[in-house]
Parts: C-alpha cells; sequence; structure tokens
C-alpha cells in the first residue's frame, strides 16, 4: 500500500471519530480546528512515510493526495450524519431556545414583514429541509476536501524541507 494512501485512510479514521464527537453540541466547536490539524498531520504523515531523501513538491504532492483521502472519508460521514439530523429534526429543540431568545419587538417586526416562526424554524425532517440539507453538506464537503488537500500540502512540504532525510 502506498504511503499517501495509508495515511490518508488513518486519517479518514480520525476525521470520523471526530465526525461523531461533532455531534455533541459543545464538543463540535473544539473539533472543527481539530480537524484542522489532522489535515496537517496527516500530510506529515505521508511524508514521513516517503523515502530520503524527500522534496517538497513531492512531499506536498503526497501529503495533498493524503488529505484528499482522509478528508473525502470524514466529509462523507460528516454529510451522513448532517443528512440523519435535519430528517429526525435534530436542530429544532436548539433552534426553539434561540427563537425565544428574540426580543417580542423583532419578533413582531418579522411577522409584520410575513416571516413567521415556522419559517424560521424548519419544519425538521420535511423534503425541502433534506434537500438543501443535501445541497449545503455537498458544497461543504467538496469545499472540505480542497481544503483538506492544501492543508495537507503544506504540512507534507514542511516537514519534507525540515527533515529530508
Amino acid at each position: 500500500m502506498k504511503g499517501w494512501l495509508k495515511a490518508g485512510l488513518i486519517g479518514a479514521g480520525g476525521l470520523i471519530v471526530l465526525n461523531l464527537l461533532g455531534i455533541i453540541p459543545f464538543v463540535a466547536f473544539c473539533v472543527i480546528p481539530l480537524r484542522w490539524i489532522t489535515y496537517i498531520v496527516v500530510g506529515v504523515l505521508a511524508a514521513s512515510y516517503m523515502l530520503p531523501p524527500r522534496e517538497a513538491g513531492t512531499a506536498a504532492k503526497e501529503g495533498a493526495l493524503a488529505a484528499t483521502v482522509a478528508g473525502a472519508g470524514g466529509g462523507v460521514v460528516n454529510f451522513i450524519i448532517s443528512l440523519v439530523q435535519t430528517a429526525t429534526g435534530g436542530g429544532a429543540a436548539a433552534m426553539a431556545e434561540v427563537m425565544r431568545q428574540i426580543p417580542p419587538d423583532m419578533m413582531r417586526s418579522l411577522r409584520d414583514m410575513g416571516i413567521t416562526p415556522e419559517m424560521l424554524m424548519g419544519a425538521g425532517g420535511d423534503a425541502a429541509a433534506i434537500g438543501s440539507a443535501a445541497v449545503c453538506g455537498s458544497v461543504c464537503c467538496v469545499g472540505g476536501i480542497v481544503f483538506a488537500a492544501a492543508l495537507g500540502a503544506v504540512g507534507a512540504a514542511i516537514y519534507a524541507s525540515t527533515k529530508p532525510n
């Protein structure tokens, strides 16, 4: 098995664990920077699997490939999690709490504009909500993979520059 693929699969496993931890409300804020660090570490791991002498350009390519594999694996799992949460109305309780904190005069202004509280909260599980979650999740997944490749390339290039042998 190639080194970049091995590093990418290890990274995908780590990202899947992080995505599952991200289901916990407060922990989700801590998971985001950990994902970025994971992409860099995957790039470093891919570069470390290369045989010496390591060149920064080649290592960047290997790191980008590894982080792409990791980002795709983690992105697909995150996409599935978000679809399940949308279909089951997982965010409805949080949104209800937010709605309680909106001042009454602002709610009256929104109603006057034709925006009802139900429109803001969404139905939770209806086809439109699931469809919009699928579109948004797809765009975020592809964007995340590109971001992962960039961070993996940077991590691998830095590692190869500092440890060529």
